[in-house]
């Protein structure tokens, strides 16, 4: 995630102590801070169930009406929450499918929060009733993270069911209403793009106060809309205007934490632009960055997936490549195996980076971003990021880096 709220306007927002080794930044009780990023225990997404009440055209595991027949049980996912609790993760993402849609929900949410862990619910918000929102503010639920597309009917296309916007929205307000601390969640195509504006207004209308903006990956059913991911330019614009946003809210008092998710190219374009315009601001960026590291401590280090047949994978987007199976190995165990030849290289990046990322400048504040896009596009884990929109000018890939590129057979051919 590249908070631009933090990076580009100085606010102090929550998950600066774990993102930026930041203290007094939303830390919870019992978490310390940690040294490095590279320390960090992963945030785990666990796509809980199958079983989705909306039909989203960009879902990147394929979730719908049906839950898989191996659904973890709840004495199984019990076990499961034993592993992580002892393992030391910050915090569980319930996801799905739509994880309201399974019935021991509650019970596990429950099971979690009474052993110390930071829970959240990723969910398209439109199961979200008064009685609904009630639970989730007593069983202890940090944070609610809703899925909008877009304003209207933008946003029911994506969802592929007509009144998901107003549902949602009414859940937004439930939630808001039962004092449940709420988020919203977007993913940036063609189809919606050019709704930024109108997305902001919305912000401000309804009192959001967290979104964050996903840069798409073609995952899944996202497979097959591929054609609708932004090209460079676009992803461009669209950070820019997303930066200036959020500081005309800064400016305007506002406390709202805008992010950006899946490029962590966006770190670095905002360095960029900072470099221009306040040098002093840019070089404290720059040490938030290398700190972080991007994408070298993310995928297969400081998030993972738990899928719903059990299965583990590096990040919520790789369901293509299973790491191991929680039913026949703990988490933790599967975590910290180096054995598998994508985990390895996952935590020690640098020395397997190919291409243009392997000579940028910037890596140590990208840290190759996300690997499964390459991984989606270029059917090479180690491949450049299709998604980096920086010019070769901009990374420092002169014709000599490009010569050597050459001769050590590195050359991929980046989208527009």
């Amino acid at each position: 995630m590249i908070n631009i709220s933090k990076l580009y306007c100085d606010q102090v927002t929550p998950g600066d102590w774990l993102r930026y080794g930041a203290k007094d930044s939303g830390e919870h009780e019992g978490k310390v801070v940690p040294k490095k990023a590279s320390e960090r225990r992963p945030i785990v997404v666990w796509n809980i169930t199958r079983s989705c009440n909306l039909k989203c055209v960009h879902c990147y595991n394929d979730s719908g009406v049906s839950k898989a027949d191996d659904e973890l049980s709840t004495d199984e996912a019990k076990t499961v929450l034993d592993d992580l609790v002892q393992f030391g993760v910050p915090s569980i993402l319930f996801s799905g499918g739509e994880p309201l849609t399974r019935p021991d929900l509650f019970e596990l949410i429950g099971y979690a929060v009474e052993r110390g862990v930071r829970t959240v619910i990723s969910t398209n918000g439109t199961l979200i009733t008064n009685d609904t929102a009630k639970k989730i503010k007593q069983h202890g639920v940090s944070y609610v993270g809703i899925s909008l597309d877009g304003i209207g009917k933008i946003n029911d296309n994506f969802r592929g069911v007509a009144g998901a916007f107003d549902r949602a929205v009414q859940g937004i307000k439930n939630c808001q209403d039962t004092g449940v601390r709420i988020g919203l969640r977007l993913t940036l195509t063609k189809k919606n793009v050019q709704d930024l504006e109108s997305l902001f207004g919305f912000f401000e209308s309804e009192n959001i106060e967290r979104a964050c903006f996903y840069h798409f990956v073609p995952s899944g059913r996202g497979g097959s809309m591929a054609s609708e991911d932004l090209t460079h330019a676009q992803s461009r614009e669209a950070v820019d205007t997303i930066s200036a946003k959020t500081r005309q809210y800064k400016q305007a008092g506002k406390t709202t934490d805008i992010l950006t998710v899946d490029n962590h190219v966006d770190g670095v374009y905002l360095y960029l632009k900072l470099k221009q315009e306040d040098p002093a601001r840019a070089e404290e960026v720059w040490k938030l960055l290398t700190w972080n590291g991007g994408g070298m401590y993310s995928s297969g280090v400081g998030i993972g997936c738990i899928d719903f047949h059990g299965k583990v994978h590096p990040d919520q987007f790789w369901w293509h490549y299973d790491l191991g199976d929680v039913r026949q190995k703990p988490f933790s165990r599967i975590w910290t195996d180096t054995n598998d030849p994508l985990m390895k290289g996952l935590k020690d990046r640098r020395n397997y980076i190919k291409g243009r990322c392997r000579l940028c400048k910037f890596f140590d504040g990208c840290g190759g971003s996300l690997r499964v896009r390459a991984d989606l596009h270029f059917s090479d884990s180690w491949a450049p990021d299709p998604g980096c929109y920086l010019t070769d000018s901009e990374i420092g890939l002169d014709e000599e880096n490009q010569a050597e590129l050459q001769r050590s057979g590195e050359i991929f051919k980046m989208p527009d």
